[in-house]
């Protein structure tokens, strides 16, 4: 069954709305008739999504609301303006992100990546959280996280921090939330696997054989939303959940047996983790 958040003429917030994930979400909600409040950076790329969500439904159904996630003054602007233009809000989708790279003691990027993907969720948690909580109504908070913040690989660690902050925030929300007496609001983790968007897209033009659409990964995450799973952990055309799991499992023993950190990359540890891979569990 279709979680009842997702009825028709209900309200959906999503941020970095104006292109991949946050595009095909907002297009997806549109189409299941709910009214789709888009939030992102000003500018055109904003405006041309705003057009392509409308096409979905009925034109006064959406609207984009340019929104500075780093800003709490923003982000207080954007619900007062979905609240005056359609009242309370049941979904919302904090997915703005940005992926620049970083390096351990290169500090160009730092700031700014954990500002909007860490902070610009907490922030439009706790902005928007408590009045979904009032209303007494079935609501949706959606924190987009990654794979990275689980297994953090070598190479982007400031990504990897920022995503490793979202799981460690919204499993405690939802723990907050599960607490509250007649709350009706759940939290969840959506964890996308390799997903062809311009965040990810690099040099290509595209889309590889391994990624899936962003349409194929917001159905799956409203599938499982539907069945009410925290972790909404995504498989692609190249990593089955299986192999996720392995992936995690092993992290989770680098503590327990008291590995080097991040053995999985470790040279001494290369085929006892090809070997784990491939045994019974």
């Amino acid at each position: 069954m279709t979680h009842p958040a997702f009825s028709r003429s209900n309200v959906a917030v999503v941020t970095g709305g104006a292109s991949g994930i946050g595009l095909a979400a907002a297009k997806r909600f549109a189409a299941m008739g709910l009214k789709v409040a888009m939030a992102d950076l000003a500018g055109e790329k904003l405006e041309k999504a705003h057009g392509l969500v409308a096409k979905h439904t009925k034109p006064e159904s959406v609207i984009a609301i340019a929104t500075d996630v780093t800003s709490v003054d923003n982000l207080q602007h954007l619900r007062q303006t979905v609240e005056k233009e359609f009242g309370g809000v049941d979904i919302l989708m904090n997915n703005a992100g940005i992926q620049p790279g970083s390096g351990i003691f290169n500090t160009d990027n730092w700031d700014r990546i954990i500002a909007v993907n860490l902070f610009g969720i907490i922030r439009g948690c706790q902005v928007f959280g408590p009045r979904m909580v009032l209303r007494k109504k079935p609501g949706l908070i959606i924190n987009t996280g990654s794979k990275q913040g689980i297994t953090t690989p070598p190479g982007d660690p400031a990504y990897n921090v920022s995503k490793s902050g979202v799981k460690t925030f919204t499993e405690a929300l939802q723990h907050e939330l599960r607490n509250t007496k007649d709350c009706q609001v759940t939290a969840h983790l959506f964890i996308p696997g390799f997903v062809y968007t311009p965040l990810t897209a690099g040099v290509r033009t595209e889309k590889p054989a391994g990624a899936w659409t962003p349409e194929q990964t917001v159905d799956f995450m409203l599938d499982r939303v539907s069945a009410d799973d925290f972790y909404i952990l995504c498989p692609d055309n190249d990593v089955v959940r299986s192999l996720d799991e392995r992936r995690i499992l092993w992290s989770a023993n680098d503590i327990i047996q008291n590995r080097p950190p991040l053995s999985r990359w470790h040279p001494d540890y290369e085929s006892e983790f090809a070997a784990f891979l491939k045994k019974d569990l």
